[in-house]
């Protein structure tokens, strides 16, 4: 089993945090795996520092756990929401694997968002019932 930890991280506006990776097409919450002898909290905290230049100063908020098998057999995604107010930016991630930093309306993502993350922010901030699949 792989497991990964993804976060919706909001600024004061209402606006959402979305990445652009160098190695893949679409734009999509910041995170990634979950490394050995990491929990859950850790690898999602050191995703954001790489991939946002985000210092998480709160507790986030777990939103759900989502299976990713379409993507790759046995993975499973946890995402969280980060409050305004409760992360720093520190530093600019843009480099070799963040191409582009996005916040974004999230009832009107863009569309070359991916199709889970345009899930995820349909089910957070529309009507749309939370899913089980990523």
């Amino acid at each position: 089993m792989t497991l990964g930890a993804r976060a919706v991280v909001e600024r004061a506006d209402g606006r959402v945090l979305l990445v652009r990776h160098t190695y893949t097409p679409g734009l999509l919450f910041p995170g990634g795996g979950v490394e050995r002898g990491e929990t859950i909290l850790s690898s999602l905290y050191r995703e954001l520092e790489e991939e946002g230049g985000l210092r998480v100063t709160g507790v986030p908020t777990l939103i759900g756990i989502f299976s990713n098998h379409r993507i790759m057999r046995n993975d499973h995604v946890a995402l969280y929401k980060v409050q305004p107010g409760t992360w720093t930016s520190f530093r600019d991630p843009i480099g070799v694997e963040i191409s582009e930093l996005f916040w974004c309306d999230p009832k009107a993502p863009p569309d070359d968002a991916t199709p889970g993350t345009k899930r995820r922010l349909a089910e957070i901030y529309g009507d749309a019932e939370q899913g089980l699949h990523w």
